[in-house]
């Protein structure tokens, strides 16, 4: 009998530590990027291998009699691919989190437990065996399942046929029972069919595939398209030539909301590609799954949202990031990162082209396009012939009386364009009833428990609920303080604004879209299939539906609330009210109609107004960037924030003072006092922070590892603290 070959590995585990932990292996040495099942203390969890050597390596400081054996190499999935765990290390370099950490982001739940995963062999795939006898069976006006049937032309999962319609899975299982419908092999290496017939292109869209198309190895470019001037047709035909030259291509939209939509028209245009969707919306199983057909180069295009950037495509041959401004790129909890970063870094790893559209590019992209590190792509035209960008008016509300926050001017253009026979909507980035709920004769206003933030009336439910940390409690039936019983709501959210629409426009039943009515799975599909068919004629709606729609007949916008973003003391307050009504705008008038936008402000005077009226983004940019220059803001100086919370306000600024002495021990780095946070209170942590700057990114980075590693050492009982790099917040 001949001894076990013995290999040591490193393993990278899911735990707040820096470093990566040793492991004895008896035989066949596992690939590098394997998942392993490891002993932890008392613990058994779950980790990939980042390297694996013959010897023990002396540097490491250990003696083969300190480390523990590995309990198993698991093969549920393909190991990590070197590309995939060098991203993952640029990660944890550049902010500044551990490894384990990030590389267990990278992997969908499934794949982080130690037990293997049983869902790998499961997958099926189903088609029509005759599919022209198959929609001879249905209803001419089953719109649906004609459009499931006709997408098992080819051969389908599960998943698939539900992303086509909701209830997909339970027709396709009558068909299957009636013999209608068969188990297939899928066909992901066949060629793709002859293309249908696309839109023609404007000049300018013609012009961005052009140079598209003549892209080798890493490119960046910035495509810059007022809204409705057709960036997506722009993706379509780039994808297509990619897909032609047998690559994969990644897409990432910033919400969920947007993932369905875009999925529907990306099979109508590659129906025999495997498209997979990966996002956070999606149950464990299904994510895992289309994570592993990408990864095993199955599925040649992957729409995703941030969580997707990270996901293993041995093909990769181009990545396009849509609506790239968008905040929600952000991770905001535990490892944080910018999704839209990452993907640029991705890109140049890989040596493929990248695109990111917008209609309000994010400023950081505005700056790298100017100094000609990114490639400048114009669409200065909507792509429907005859349509014009949206005609913009300020409504002064200071001397209009409002009723519920409408003023009559607003009412009487809403009802000219319903009684047109056209589609309105009504904006207000304010979800449920009222903001405030108040009594006018002490003045005791509901607050939430645990945060420093007032509770929102939601009156469907008759409930107060925090929007920051999800405390909730029924309205009280008199004031707690005074006893009075009338308690008054204040201020206005789409719930009131549906109320008020209802009693306006008996006749014009508004439509509501936001988070609160469409958690349900499918919920949001039915709605916008309302309002393309024309059954929905008035919406009223949140940022859900400021980007990405194009609804045909909606000719006015009218925006409530237009102020919020004036007066913040973030510096990218305006920058982000004016991508927000820029885009809201932008969904008016897509189709030939004429478009018109109506805001509603207390402050018609104020300068920002006129920037936005000209609707002309690209001064705004270039004066936004002088500002930052002179004043030696982002992007123009490298921020980070380091962040604390504990039971005490005490202990947290204490914690956040001793982590400043060590951050002035560093050259290059300015470190302020710690200060409490905007909301300082937040699920009933207090919270503090301090603002880290530098002219040097590189400086900036060096000193935030070196403090992550000296505070993964320093104890802290009851203090929680985080490092966020480049933070979309101060």
């Amino acid at each position: 009998m001949h001894a076990a070959v013995v290999s040591y590995l490193q393993v990278a585990l899911d735990v707040p530590l820096q470093r990566t932990f040793d492991y004895l292996w008896a035989g066949p040495a596992p690939t590098v990027g394997s998942r392993v099942v490891v002993p932890f203390g008392k613990q058994t969890l779950a980790g990939v291998v980042v390297a694996v050597s013959a010897e023990l390596d002396p540097a490491r400081g250990l003696t083969v009699a300190q480390l523990k054996a590995s309990q198993a190499v698991l093969d549920d999935m393909p190991p990590l691919p070197a590309d995939i765990l060098a991203l993952c290390k640029f990660c944890s370099d550049y902010y500044a989190w551990p490894l384990g950490q990030v590389i267990a982001a990278a992997l969908p739940g499934a794949l982080r437990q130690p037990q293997p995963w049983q869902g790998g062999q499961a997958l099926q795939f189903w088609q029509a065996l005759d599919v022209t006898a198959l929609l001879g069976q249905l209803s001419p006006r089953a719109h649906k399942q004609r459009a499931v049937a006709e997408a098992l032309a080819v051969p389908r999962s599960i998943e698939q046929v539900r992303a086509v319609a909701h209830d997909g899975g339970r027709w396709l299982k009558e068909w299957i029972a009636a013999g209608w419908v068969v188990e297939a092999v899928p066909q992901a290496d066949t060629a793709p069919p002859q293309a249908s017939a696309h839109p023609d292109l404007t000049a300018c869209q013609a012009s961005a595939v052009a140079r598209l198309n003549a892209a080798q190895g890493y490119q960046p470019f910035l495509l810059y398209g007022v809204t409705g001037s057709g960036k997506t047709e722009v993706y379509l035909r780039e994808i297509e030539a990619r897909l032609a030259h047998g690559g994969q291509v990644l897409v990432l939209v910033p919400e969920i909301n947007l993932t369905p939509q875009l999925e529907a028209r990306f099979r109508l245009r590659f129906p025999h590609e495997h498209i997979v969707a990966l996002h956070s919306g999606l149950a464990d199983g299904e994510r895992t799954r289309n994570w592993l057909l990408a990864a095993q180069g199955r599925a040649r295009i992957v729409l995703g949202t941030r969580l997707a950037v990270f996901t293993p495509l041995p093909h990769l041959a181009l990545i396009v990031v849509d609506e790239e401004h968008d905040q929600s790129y952000r991770q905001q909890e535990g490892f944080r990162y910018s999704a839209r970063d990452v993907a640029v870094y991705r890109a140049r790893q890989a040596q493929v082209p990248i695109v990111l559209g917008s209609a309000t590019p994010a400023i950081e992209s505005w700056r790298n396009m100017r100094e000609g590190r990114y490639t400048l792509l114009t669409l200065g035209q909507r792509a429907v012939t005859g349509a014009k960008p949206p005609q913009m008016t300020l409504i002064s509300t200071q001397q209009q009386r409002l009723f519920d926050g409408l003023t009559q001017t607003a009412i009487n253009t809403l009802r000219d364009c319903l009684d047109a026979g056209q589609q309105a909507l009504v904006f207000i980035n304010r979800r449920g009833y009222s903001p405030v709920l108040a009594c006018h004769e002490c003045g005791w206003i509901a607050s939430c428990k645990r945060c420093d933030a007032r509770l929102v009336l939601h009156r469907e439910d008759r409930r107060l609920r925090c929007h920051h940390c999800g405390w909730e409690s029924p309205p009280p039936a008199q004031c707690p303080d005074c006893g009075n019983a009338d308690l008054q709501p204040l201020g206005f959210g789409t719930q009131r604004l549906e109320e008020t629409l209802t009693g306006l426009f008996p006749d014009t039943p508004p439509l509501r879209i936001d988070r609160d009515n469409t958690r349900r799975k499918g919920s949001l599909d039915a709605m916008l299939q309302q309002v393309h068919a024309g059954e929905a004629r008035l919406l009223v709606g949140t940022q859900m539906l400021a980007k990405g729609h194009d609804f045909a007949g909606l000719s006015l916008v009218v925006v409530v609330n237009a102020d919020a973003g004036l007066f913040s003391t973030d510096f990218r307050a305006q920058e982000r009210l004016f991508a927000q009504l820029l885009q809201v705008a932008g969904r008016a008038g897509r189709a030939g109609l004429p478009g018109r936008v109506l805001i509603q402000t207390r402050y018609h005077d104020d300068p920002f107004y006129p920037q936005l009226m000209s609707g002309d983004y690209a001064a705004f940019a270039d004066r936004v960037l002088q500002e930052r220059k002179a004043n030696d803001l982002p992007p123009y100086s490298a921020w980070a924030m380091l962040r604390a919370e504990s039971k005490t306000l005490m202990r947290a600024v204490t914690y956040l003072r001793e982590a400043v002495q060590l951050l002035r021990t560093q050259p290059g780095i300015h470190a302020g006092a710690p200060i409490p946070a905007l909301m300082m209170r937040k699920a009933n942590q207090e919270r503090a922070q301090v603002l880290v700057s530098s002219s040097s990114r590189p400086a900036l980075q060096s000193a935030m590892r070196f403090l992550m590693g000296e505070l993964l050492q320093k104890k802290a009982p009851g203090v929680r603290w985080y490092i966020d790099i480049d933070p979309s917040e101060a």
